[in-house]
């Protein structure tokens, strides 16, 4: 009975058809822009899948996903390209990804670096900086939450080549 309706639930909406797809059924290909203020790093590419750092919870994003609008955390972005097996990986700061029925997504957001360009001792650095700032700073001011996304962001840097910092 709940086959039935199920069956006749996805094959009546295609939204609903869509959402329950699974990564075996898209096997096309989507486009990927992918912008920062300065720069814009994809335009029009054509890859297999996109994994977002969704403020959510990190999710992959293929052809015909259903649409999503999502802000992103500090966190890897990574791209799949076609016939490539290892992902291309960038840090975001955050930023949003917007996903469009007709299987685009954007990503935009104010800063991403190649993961393998991150100096891991550089962004260690940076929060022991942040957090010494975040400490000295008077409770609830603006110095104290610039502070605390500072050591945010660093730490998730780090955490992007594999260093843990507390």
């Amino acid at each position: 009975m709940m086959q039935r309706a199920l069956r006749r639930a996805t094959t009546a909406n295609p939204i609903v058809r869509r959402a329950m797809s699974t990564a075996e059924e898209a096997t096309g290909s989507m486009t990927l822009n992918f912008n920062l203020p300065h720069e814009t790093i994809y335009s029009g590419a054509s890859v297999s899948q996109v994994i977002v750092p969704g403020a959510a919870g990190e999710y992959g994003v293929t052809a015909d996903h259903v649409p999503l609008v999502a802000q992103m955390k500090p966190g890897v972005l990574q791209i799949l390209h076609q016939g490539v097996s290892e992902p291309e990986k960038y840090f975001v700061a955050g930023g949003f990804s917007i996903t469009h029925p007709n299987s685009i997504t954007d990503i935009s957001c104010p800063e991403a670096v190649k993961v393998d360009d991150i100096d891991s001792a550089a962004a260690t650095a940076a929060f022991e900086a942040a957090k010494a700032a975040f400490a000295s700073a008077e409770a609830g001011s603006v110095a104290a939450a610039e502070a605390q996304i500072d050591m945010e962001v660093n730490k998730s840097m780090a955490a992007a080549v594999g260093v843990t910092l507390s």
